[in-house]
């Protein structure tokens, strides 16, 4: 059975890191939730926008299968970017949207865990001040509506850069929305936070960058696998990653590569066949 990990908030969750700044991650045993039906994981997972790239699930599903290597993880893909707690409220389109999607993973699926990352919408003082009761209302009735009571939820902090950056002078309240989501974890049963102390962004100042995402999906996973919060950097995060780039891809993630490479039309028909015809 897949374990299966409902991925929801705005942009940084969605993925906007450019792919061509981070090896790709191919791995069979990791899954995404597409048309009602689990395929292999290529990236960008999400299709919220045509901006759409390297999120932070690629990393935490790769950290997963080390862990895991005989159990299959599926995301299931519900970011929206540019979205605001009042946006993600219970009865909205975006948390309809989740719930139906999340249930239908159940059909097929063990749900995991909830990942959520969301917060740069909501960074005025007076947004900051609702943000952890309205977080707990959302959270609360999607455990309550997908039976997941004993679900871990991991959420990550806002990125430190936001306020120097293009659009600086509408994120000067982020420190209060970082410090209303470590509360949350502190308070909630089975929440646990993600630091992105050290990360870094796109040009835009707004988005991480592809591997500072790749840095916060390592996070994300350990203090899943932990069961409590990483408040700091890890020692290992730059080793873990090294590993999962450098593992030995399959026969059939190296087909599923080549194949992408055809239908994309990177290579033509003669050296499909030709490279087809010697991966073993």
């Amino acid at each position: 059975m897949i374990a299966s990990f409902l991925l929801i908030g705005q942009s940084n969750m969605a993925g906007r890191g450019y792919s061509q700044e981070v090896p790709a991650i191919i791995n069979e045993g990791i899954k995404v939730l597409r048309n009602g039906r689990w395929q292999l994981m290529s990236e960008p997972i999400h299709n919220d926008r045509s901006s759409a790239g390297i999120g932070l699930a690629g990393s935490f599903g790769a950290a997963w299968r080390m862990d895991h290597p005989d159990v299959e993880i599926g995301f299931i893909p519900c970011a929206d970017g540019g979205t605001s707690l009042d946006d993600w409220s219970v009865g909205g389109p975006l948390f309809d949207h989740a719930l139906s999607q999340a249930k239908l993973a159940q059909r097929s699926s063990t749900l995991a865990g909830i990942l959520w990352h969301q917060g740069e919408s909501d960074c005025f003082p007076e947004k900051a001040a609702e943000y952890e009761r309205k977080l707990k209302v959302i959270i609360d009735t999607l455990r309550q509506e997908l039976r997941a009571a004993d679900v871990p939820l991991i959420v990550g902090g806002l990125g430190d850069f936001l306020t120097s950056g293009m659009y600086g002078k509408y994120f000067g309240a982020y420190p209060l929305v970082n410090e209303a989501l470590l509360h949350y974890t502190q308070t909630a049963p089975l929440s646990y936070f993600a630091t992105a102390e050290g990360l870094t962004s796109n040009p835009d100042g707004l988005h991480f960058n592809a591997t500072s995402l790749r840095i916060l999906g390592v996070r994300y996973y350990a203090a899943f696998r932990r069961r409590a919060s990483v408040t700091s950097p890890l020692a290992e995060e730059s080793k873990i990653l090294e590993d999962i780039y450098n593992r030995a891809h399959t026969r059939k993630e190296r087909l599923f590569q080549l194949e992408h490479r055809f239908a994309t039309g990177k290579i033509d028909v003669a050296q499909f066949q030709h490279e087809s015809s010697s991966i073993q």
